[in-house]
């Protein structure tokens, strides 16, 4: 199966690009489902037609869904929803409200991944295009397997243990006082299978050869900033990008004298976005006259983005994270574009390496022949952070 993701920034088109997409994957033979993981659900609004949780036939070859969260913990991790209802009802809250706040904050992002696993499992389909949430989501979704790891192997494991054999003793003298029970050993097992799954898709992710994310930007400063962020951020989590769709650029043939700056101005960011994204390709989408919705539009927008080509394709495979041995030592490389020296932050603890931008932390679990030595510098060489170990 070929997985292309399709993020950006709020409002940038992702959803129009990710639809045209699938139409021309569609049209080339692949069997093709386009889902959409973004809680602000605009697919259905794109193909002008009406989806829902389950795959739905849109032409031949092409499937679109939306994800419901409610339905996915409903299916997945009833007993999980089950005991969180329990625990809020105890607390004094109705049923219905208790229902809904079981759904806890960062779900949307995990049964993402879930779904997207369960697809990959299944084989039904050659070509999954997911149109994701907004790229700060987004990141947070491609982070979880990495974060998730941190926390299963330190915290939840040796808790999920002692749970399991504290329960029968506790048990009597906690439910008369709380007025619910502790969890069952099938409530404890549900994360962590969760987290199975979603540590099996992490190399599904990272390999290069399968999936891609594709960066849909405007020429405009502030999105082009936040582009080149979650480039950098992506390839910290080893996800590799192969494409970059410059959507939006006002024709040459509008000459009303509105637009003269905004053309000006737009001549300079595209350069930008050709200069800053180098080597990775970069298509150039038009405004267009009219909305971006039916597939007469969709239509439009597949002829401009691809013509003849094949859009399951990997157009640029980026090389995120290599060791590279010289003179019997060793050294880690990271591709982080557009990042300066001065705004990482680099700690090691056992086997891990820190790795802080931002916001944004990865604990990278180093490999046998780097964990047992100590880093000994580091310098940023044409957009790779070169990590000495010695």
């Amino acid at each position: 199966m070929r997985l292309i993701l399709m993020t950006g920034k709020g409002g940038v088109g992702k959803t129009s690009v990710a639809a045209a997409t699938g139409l021309r994957c569609a049209e080339l033979g692949y069997k093709t489902l386009v889902l959409s993981t973004d809680p602000a659900h605009s697919l259905a609004d794109s193909f002008d037609m009406e989806l829902g949780h389950e795959a739905r036939l849109v032409k031949p070859n092409l499937w679109g869904a939306e994800l419901d969260a409610l339905m996915e913990l409903e299916g997945n991790w009833g007993a999980v929803k089950r005991y969180i209802t329990q625990v809020l009802q105890a607390r004094g809250l109705d049923g219905i409200q208790a229902e809904e706040l079981a759904i806890l904050p960062g779900m949307d992002e995990i049964f993402g991944l879930v779904r997207m696993k369960r697809h990959y499992d299944e084989g039904e389909f050659d070509v999954l295009i997911i149109d994701s949430a907004p790229t700060g989501t987004a990141l947070r979704l491609l982070s979880l397997p990495e974060v998730g790891g941190w926390y299963m192997r330190r915290f939840y494991k040796p808790l999920q243990g002692l749970s399991v054999a504290l329960r029968p003793l506790v048990e009597p003298l906690f439910k008369p006082i709380a007025g619910f029970s502790l969890p069952d050993k099938e409530v404890m097992d549900a994360p962590y299978e969760f987290y199975e799954q979603i540590e099996a898709l992490e190399k599904v992710l990272t390999d290069n050869t399968v999936t891609s994310v594709r960066l849909v930007t405007n020429p405009e400063k502030m999105v082009i900033k936040e582009s080149l962020r979650a480039h950098a951020y992506l390839s910290l989590y080893n996800v590799a990008t192969d494409m970059i769709v410059a959507n939006r650029i006002i024709p040459q043939e509008v000459t009303d004298p509105f637009f003269k700056r905004w053309k000006e101005n737009q001549e300079q960011y595209r350069q930008e976005i050709h200069d800053n994204f180098r080597p990775l390709p970069v298509k150039e989408v038009p405004l267009y006259s009219e909305e971006m919705c039916g597939l007469a539009a969709l239509e439009r927008l597949k002829e401009t983005l691809y013509g003849d080509e094949d859009p399951s394709q990997v157009y640029y495979k980026e090389n995120t994270m290599r060791i590279v041995q010289e003179n019997n030592q060793y050294s880690l490389e990271l591709y982080l574009p557009g990042i300066a020296k001065d705004q990482i932050k680099l700690s090691k603890s056992g086997d891990e390496l820190n790795i802080t931008i931002g916001n944004h932390r990865r604990n990278l679990v180093l490999p046998q022949a780097l964990a047992a030595l100590q880093p000994a510098g580091a310098k940023m060489d044409e957009d790779y952070l070169k990590i000495r170990f010695a």
